[in-house]
């Protein structure tokens, strides 16, 4: 990596020389970390020594402390280990839909939209909003975004899935306790989809509309919202929030080959689940979480079973413990995986 960012035609292509720089930078990062913990132990196992030859509380006290942020800065390097698969290192485009639910599912859905960009500015996240639908009534029909950040795509990727709420809804005359549905799609942001993804002009449908998101001015008095539509999969995708129809279009466009490259991974897995033998569920359109406010406080994975009862918190984008389960699910079902496949 390090041969490779040090070429000197590697800024011919600036976009290719972000990303090897972007992946050099967090590989540096996860050294450095590495070298900080491995230190720090070395130290606190001479200074455990001296406190038991010593009998010193005081000393004792300390490395209990310093065990403490050992072990919270070894929960962080599992957590980079557990992120090693191609995309991982990613930024991530996120799409937020509305479901069954009417009023209250355009709510929740802006809920969760919210709940992710608090959660990438607790990161320190860069988030550019590309379209914003806004509901009938409330909230929102639809949301599209990418989050820039080291693994932004490896930490949210397990949020995909259909996201469901329980409460009484503030939009029932009679306060009576309602289910609403809204859905979070990730797919990470590729920049070799431009060359690898190529799209026929007979595939696509091109509307343009009138932006009515935030953007100023100048964006919402002409009709420079481009709405993509992809023929062969009906994959749709839109972009409002460029200063112009042409780069609306040229965002759309990118959005819209990362979802495709997506699908064709997601084929590509299928075959080999196929091949395999494998049994799994379907994912879309399946519930992977619960939000219950009434009558009773909890938030639930169902793929992993981890919950609390601190629901404001996770709402407002504190949902890191909700990663961490998925990340090691996943990983303790791809060994289970393996060890079946060896076993053939």
């Amino acid at each position: 990596m390090q041969s490779l960012a040090a070429r000197p035609d590697l800024w011919d292509d600036s976009a290719k020389a972000q990303r090897v720089m972007g992946e050099l930078s967090a590989v540096e990062d996860d050294l450095r970390v590495y070298d900080e913990f491995a230190a720090n132990l070395e130290d606190l196992t001479v200074l455990n020594d001296l406190a038991k030859e010593e009998d010193d509380e005081t000393t004792a006290a300390e490395v209990a402390e310093g065990l403490d942020g050992l072990r919270r800065v070894l929960d962080d390097l599992e957590i980079r280990v557990l992120l090693s698969g191609d995309y991982d290192a990613r930024d991530a485009i996120v799409t937020v839909h509305a479901g069954a639910g009417g009023t209250d599912s355009q709510d929740w859905a802006e809920t969760l939209l919210r709940m992710v960009l608090r959660w990438a500015e607790r990161h320190g996240f860069k988030v550019d909003l590309h379209d914003e639908q806004e509901g009938d009534e409330a909230g929102i029909r639809s949301a599209t975004f990418t989050v820039h950040g080291a693994r932004a795509y490896g930490l949210l990727h397990g949020e995909r899935g259909v996201h469901r709420l329980v409460r009484i809804s503030p939009f029932d005359s009679q306060a009576r306790r309602h289910t609403a549905f809204s859905s979070i799609d990730v797919v990470p942001l590729l920049d070799e989809v431009d060359e690898e993804i190529v799209i026929g002009d007979d595939e696509l449908r091109v509307d343009v509309y009138r932006s009515s998101g935030p953007g100023g001015q100048g964006v919402n008095t002409t009709d420079s919202a481009v709405r993509l539509t992809h023929l062969p999969t009906g994959i749709v995708v839109s972009c409002q929030n460029e200063r112009s129809q042409l780069q609306n279009k040229a965002t759309a466009t990118t959005l819209l080959k990362a979802k495709l490259a997506e699908l064709e991974r997601e084929k590509r897995e299928a075959e080999l689940s196929a091949v395999r033998g494998e049994q799994r569920d379907v994912a879309w359109g399946s519930q992977i979480r619960s939000y219950v406010l009434h009558p009773y406080q909890m938030v639930k994975d169902h793929r992993t079973g981890q919950e609390t009862g601190n629901t404001s918190a996770v709402l407002d984008g504190d949902f890191d413990d909700f990663i961490t389960a998925y990340l090691q699910w996943k990983a303790r079902g791809a060994a289970a995986a393996d060890d079946t496949g060896s076993d053939v």
